[in-house]
């Protein structure tokens, strides 16, 4: 009979949070390299080269993938001839591993998590309390699966309860499109069938858990009706030509996962959560001889790529005109450099509310003629002016944006993913324009930034109003000034190119 140190299980969970932090797993990196191999959109073909380049960047300096450090979801199984030497509930033993791994000082990690989760939404600092799925089995050992889920693709979360008749690869089909790109294609679907609506979510976050094998699938062929599922819904997604982050291409998701629970017979729940270019998890077990021992991985895993910035047009983002921008294109690179601020959903919130009281923006805060970043950054270490600062979703400032480009002067913004119809319609109306970073590459655009200071908002914390100072920072002109989208230009073309010459993306 096993017995369980606390100490051990909190130790565990440190770090295997810093762990997943900076190391990709092995066949994230070998499907990711394939994908790049194979790819023929070149706005695609980038994105991939800057994943994969900052991943190796994370691996080599120990510092988040992600400035999302996500939500930590815990699965674990504890078998029923497990003694612990304490009597902390699971739940506490948890949270203070997170609270450790958060609070590293090597290695901080960004607090996302808010409580209460509605009105207020006070950062608990720590990114504690942690999500916890437990279950007893048999055995005398602890097997826990750590994940760190990011917003972008947690909140393209779905869940439907279908007719038993009903055709789940048509829901499939009819779904992924309009997530749009703020999961981070390309990425994992995690697909949960049956059970009870909630049981269906937690068996579609759990699919996401298991190593990416499509490859192998692809080539022994299916065994069973479920890996044919597999097979169909994987081909028919990358058909869809969404692409890496959304700019259209081959591939859309490197893999889709599937976990079934019978269900009632009037019945077919079915859920579907995305895993996004950062996918972070990791498996150990403990059987009270010793905490876990992390596998340290070769970073000959990792493909030697060099982005190509050869054609980019450079840009000084401080004497930049609104007459000029109206030149530039959708899906032309740029390289910008100068002084852009950072605000994100509070920060917009919040300057709104100066606005509705008849007050001015705080000192510094001067938007007029400027661009604003849609980031929430890591803290610095070292000699670092700001921790991986990738882009969050930018749909989610579409309610802001009319009022605050009327209000400012505003005539950029930088984010990821597609704007909304009131985004672009607000954009097209003032003439602005909208550029995307690219998501999953946090770490690679942080070394752009030169220096980082707080201008506005320091209790809102990772969403204060900072001002960067950037130097060939990489960015795509996603929206122009007609309101033109790449989104919609990109896998628009894309789809028809794949249905041209119908080749499985392997």
């Amino acid at each position: 009979m096993a017995r369980i140190s606390a100490d051990h299980l909190i130790q565990s969970i440190a770090d295997s949070l810093q762990h997943i932090s900076y190391y990709h797993s092995a066949d994230f990196v070998y499907a990711m390299s394939a994908a790049y191999e194979r790819e023929r959109s070149p706005a695609a073909k980038d994105a991939i080269a800057q994943i994969l380049i900052n991943s190796r960047m994370a691996a080599e300096g120990h510092r988040p993938i992600c400035q999302d450090t996500g939500v930590v979801v815990v699965f674990a199984k504890v078998g029923m001839n497990v003694q612990w030497d304490t009597d902390r509930p699971l739940q506490e033993l948890v949270d203070e591993g997170v609270r450790q791994a958060y609070l590293n000082p090597d290695n901080p990690l960004r607090a996302s998590v808010v409580d209460p989760p509605w009105g207020i939404r006070k950062n608990t600092r720590d990114n504690t309390p942690a999500v916890l799925h437990t279950e007893l089995v048999e055995g005398d050992e602890v097997s826990i699966t750590v994940a760190a889920k990011g917003g972008g693709s947690e909140n393209k979360a779905k869940l439907t309860v279908l007719n038993p008749g009903q055709n789940i690869v048509d829901w499939v089909l009819a779904t992924v499109p309009k997530l749009g790109a703020g999961w981070c294609p390309p990425g994992i679907l995690g697909i949960g069938i049956g059970g009870t609506p909630e049981k269906s979510v937690v068996l579609a976050k759990e699919a996401l858990m298991d190593p990416i094998d499509m490859h192998e699938l692809l080539e022994r062929g299916a065994n069973s009706p479920t890996e044919e599922l597999r097979i169909k819904l994987y081909d028919a997604v990358n058909q869809l030509g969404i692409g890496a982050q959304g700019l259209g291409g081959l591939t859309t998701v490197l893999d889709v996962k599937v976990l079934e629970y019978p269900t009632h017979a009037a019945s077919l729940p079915v859920s579907l959560i995305p895993n996004c270019a950062a996918t972070r998890h990791i498996h150990f077990s403990l059987d009270g001889t010793r905490p876990a021992q992390l596998p340290i991985p070769s970073l000959d895993q990792w493909p030697k790529i060099v982005q190509d910035t050869a054609g980019a047009r450079r840009v000084n983002i401080n004497t930049v005109t609104k007459d000029e921008i109206q030149n530039w294109t959708i899906g032309e690179t740029l390289l910008i450099t100068g002084n852009i601020l950072t605000g994100r959903d509070a920060a917009h919130k919040r300057m709104l509310e100066y606005f509705a009281r008849g007050e001015s923006l705080p000192s510094g805060v001067d938007l007029n003629g400027r661009f604003i970043y849609y980031v929430g950054p890591v803290d610095a270490v070292g000699e670092e002016a700001v921790g991986p600062a990738g882009p969050t979703t930018a749909t989610r400032m579409d309610m802001y944006t009319d009022e605050l480009i009327e209000k400012t002067g505003l005539i950029g913004m930088i984010g990821k993913a597609e704007r909304g119809a009131d985004g672009l319609a607000a954009i097209k109306k003032h003439g602005a324009v909208y550029l995307i970073a690219v998501g999953g590459a946090a770490y690679l655009v942080s070394k752009a930034i030169r220096s980082a200071k707080v201008l506005a908002f320091e209790d809102l914390g990772m969403e204060a109003i900072y001002e960067f100072e950037v130097e060939d920072m990489p960015v795509t002109v996603a929206v122009d000034s007609n309101g033109d989208s790449v989104h919609i230009t990109g896998p628009q073309k894309w789809r028809e190119i794949i249905s041209e010459i119908p080749v499985r993306v392997v």
